[in-house]
């Protein structure tokens, strides 16, 4: 995905962005809540999420430059909406891109438990608790900069080194790395992108985009590595929603074992984002 076009300046100030950032975001997740309220289709349920990890994403980067409590809170909300919406999100990635050839008894039980998932995302998308927040972002975006004689492009040369440097150590011995420190460094990575998007605009004269996509790259290398441990909770909620007349065990047992073949295809693909991301020129 590209950056987003914030109309951000070298010298805006980082709480000014901030809050420019979180307009675009709350912009997003209004437009795809409407589709998870109103369809099925599943990019609303996708870019929601999104949107809502963006938001997560910003309030960390920035929670040095704007009033602390203020933004824990609502990137706490923020988290908790995103869990609400995961295991819609979740499991229809598991049936259409981790899986193939999914059994008749299994797409049964699992229509069941996506409409249980849909309900639960819309319940916490349409409920007091989510226009509470979106009524706070609101406010938030609103409110004067408390510290407008600041720069971004100074502040994004340390975030930028920071996250950097986070990543570079995470993933040193990348070929030796246990579940645990893979998922350390796809969190890490992510920030690192998501920094790379929210900041790009702070170097005017910077060609970002090569090194954004070198990020995406690792995410997504990482990102399905992870997918054998979603992929583990997704066959037991389908084997917990299981009715006493299905008989699953046979074909859940058939689709994990797709889901734990591919381990060295995983990593070689991993070696090569990891190899393409160290080689990728920072343009800060």
């Amino acid at each position: 995905m590209a950056p987003f076009d914030t109309g951000l300046a070298p010298t805006t100030a980082p709480d000014v962005a901030l809050r420019h950032i979180v307009a675009d975001c709350q912009a997003d997740l209004r437009k795809y809540r409407a589709i998870v309220l109103e369809s099925r289709r599943p990019i609303g349920i996708h870019q929601t999420r999104v949107a809502l990890r963006r938001l997560r994403a910003a309030f960390g980067l920035f929670r040095h430059a704007v009033d602390g409590p203020v933004i824990r809170a609502l990137s706490a909300e923020a988290k908790w909406l995103a869990g609400e919406c995961a295991p819609a999100r979740d499991l229809h990635v598991f049936l259409t891109e981790t899986v193939e050839d999914v059994p008749p008894i299994v797409q049964r039980i699992a229509r069941r438990l996506a409409e249980t998932y849909m309900q639960r995302a819309r319940s916490a998308l349409s409920g007091a608790r989510f226009e509470a927040f979106d009524r706070q972002l609101h406010v938030f975006i609103d409110l004067s900069p408390a510290h407008p004689t600041e720069r971004l492009d100074h502040f994004a040369l340390a975030e930028l080194d920071q996250h950097h440097e986070k990543v570079m150590h995470r993933g040193r011995k990348i070929d030796s790395l246990d579940p645990h420190r893979l998922h350390r460094l796809r969190i890490a990575i992510k920030k690192l992108r998501y920094a790379a998007e929210f900041l790009q605009p702070a170097f005017a004269s910077a060609t970002a985009k090569p090194y954004i996509e070198a990020t995406v790259r690792l995410q997504g290398a990482l990102g399905a590595m992870n997918d054998r441990a979603v992929a583990r909770h997704m066959l037991a909620d389908l084997a917990t929603a299981a009715r006493p007349s299905e008989d699953a065990k046979k074909p859940l047992k058939r689709l994990a074992k797709q889901t734990e073949a591919g381990e060295k295809r995983r990593r070689r693909k991993l070696e090569r984002a990891w190899q393409a991301f160290r080689k990728a020129d920072k343009f800060w």
